[in-house]
């Protein structure tokens, strides 16, 4: 019925007033056809492009503007193309099976039950295997489950679609490399990409890359499917502040809410030491993983930066990395032997002796500092943003990662800081500010 009822027609007989009229035409199984019609239920913003010139479709939204169930509609789309083999990438293995598949608008829930009787060779209820992170529709097409805290995961895999869910919230941004090495199968393989926008790297890239088409949606475009709390709650809350506007609207800002760092401040101050500065002390700064497994632990941050006797201090090298405890030693240790820096600066808060010994197995000679945080992160990155203002602080030369941490951390958020920035803030406090904040010992020689 509504495969040959155009949805522009239907929509003059709703803003015409005639369409309980043409309701009341339809026979029960056709009124429930279309109210799982998604051609007629979505909003423009929310419907396949047209045209082959893309090769990405990126979708920016608020909360709750109806990002997850565009992609839960759009996987039931390509499964009734034909498409065999599909890919869904949610930020963690919980996410994935909560949100894109068993969420409230996931694809269990679009793929409603009357599809089995009606168009249940193509459209009918997958089965879904958890243990295999698999869904498999009666026709033999597939849709496995992928953890972006994962990447690896996605090395040989191939797909002829890609749902990737909440990107700017992607621990590896190298997720969405790996996962585009894959996309090679059928005539049409395209990726479908959802996120609330952030001012990360990648995100801003595929933002201006040529082969992607871009759509942004706000919240307010999907009131009517919203909770009147959420917006007496949240909208209010919210409305009119920047990070409404990320949150709410969809945009995209140049810098994340409250952050202290922006990017026009770092491209402001970088720059080499001068002629005539020579260093007087360089440190490596290490913020160990919280976890000791390397396969679910966070990153390990190393970041070498020293003063120079103008008083300036440099941000040098970046070291940081997934590493066991072995390894981001002996990456600090190598970072310290490299640079030949006076001693390692490392977080003890976690387990300070522990640090320690890690450290000395490798090397018992390395002059260790533990550091124990005696306020909270903000205020002791606070300081060291100062020294970025104030033009005597500066990174030497380009460090991507950092830098997009650096520009991206919301203090006002709650979340904590990230293990980049937290190790530069160790190192240069170190050099420059001293121990204000801080509780420290040094340990020239443990054995």
């Amino acid at each position: 019925m509504t495969e040959t009822l155009e949805r522009s027609r239907l929509q003059e007989l709703l803003d015409s007033g005639q369409a309980e009229e043409f309701f009341a035409t339809l026979d029960p199984f056709e009124l429930q056809e279309l109210l799982h019609d998604w051609t007629f239920l979505s909003r423009p913003s929310q419907q396949l492009p047209e045209g082959e010139h893309w090769s990405t479709w990126l979708y920016l939204g608020g909360r709750g503007t109806g990002k997850t169930r565009t992609g839960a509609e759009l996987v039931r789309q390509m499964i009734a193309k034909g498409y065999d083999r599909l890919g869904l990438i949610a930020p963690t293995a919980g996410d994935a099976r909560d949100v894109m598949v068993e969420g409230e608008s996931g694809v269990l829930a679009v793929c409603q039950k009357w599809d089995r009787d009606h168009l249940g060779r193509m459209l009918g209820v997958p089965t879904y295997e958890p243990s295999k992170r698999r869904l498999t529709w009666q026709t033999g097409q597939i849709a496995t489950l992928y953890s972006a805290d994962e990447p690896e995961r996605l090395r040989g895999p191939q797909h002829q679609f890609i749902w990737a869910d909440e990107i700017a919230a992607w621990k590896y941004p190298e997720t969405w490399d790996l996962a585009a090495f894959g996309l090679r199968l059928g005539r049409r393989p395209f990726s479908f990409a959802t996120t609330t926008p952030k001012p990360k790297k990648f995100i801003v890239d595929l933002m201006e890359d040529p082969t992607t088409h871009m759509t942004t949606s706000s919240t307010y475009a999907n009131r009517s499917n919203l909770a009147q709390s959420f917006f007496d709650n949240i909208i209010k809350k919210y409305e009119g502040t920047r990070l409404g506007q990320q949150e709410l609207l969809g945009m995209m800002l140049k810098q994340a809410e409250g952050a202290l760092w922006n990017r026009e401040l770092l491209d402001v101050t970088r720059k080499h030491p001068g002629e005539g500065e020579h260093f007087t002390r360089i440190v490596v700064g290490v913020d160990p993983a919280i976890t000791a497994n390397k396969g679910s632990s966070n990153e390990c941050g190393i970041i070498v930066a020293g003063i120079t006797n103008l008083g300036h201090g440099y941000v040098l090298a970046d070291y940081s990395g997934v590493y066991s405890p072995a390894e981001w030693s002996s990456k600090a240790i190598h970072a310290y032997t490299t640079w030949k820096a006076d001693r390692i600066v490392a977080e003890g808060n976690q387990g300070g002796e522990m640090v320690r010994h890690t450290l000395h197995t490798n090397d018992r000679n390395v002059p260790v500092t533990i550091v124990h945080a005696s306020r909270g992160k903000y205020a002791r990155a606070e300081p060291v943003a100062a020294l970025f203002e104030q033009s005597r602080a500066h990174i030497a030369g380009s460090l991507p990662t950092l830098e997009d941490q650096l520009c991206a951390w919301e203090p006002l958020s709650g979340d904590g800081s990230p293990d980049r920035l937290d190790a530069m803030v160790w190192a240069l406090t170190h050099c420059m500010i001293g121990d204000a904040g801080v509780r420290s010992h040094t340990i020239e020689n443990a054995y």
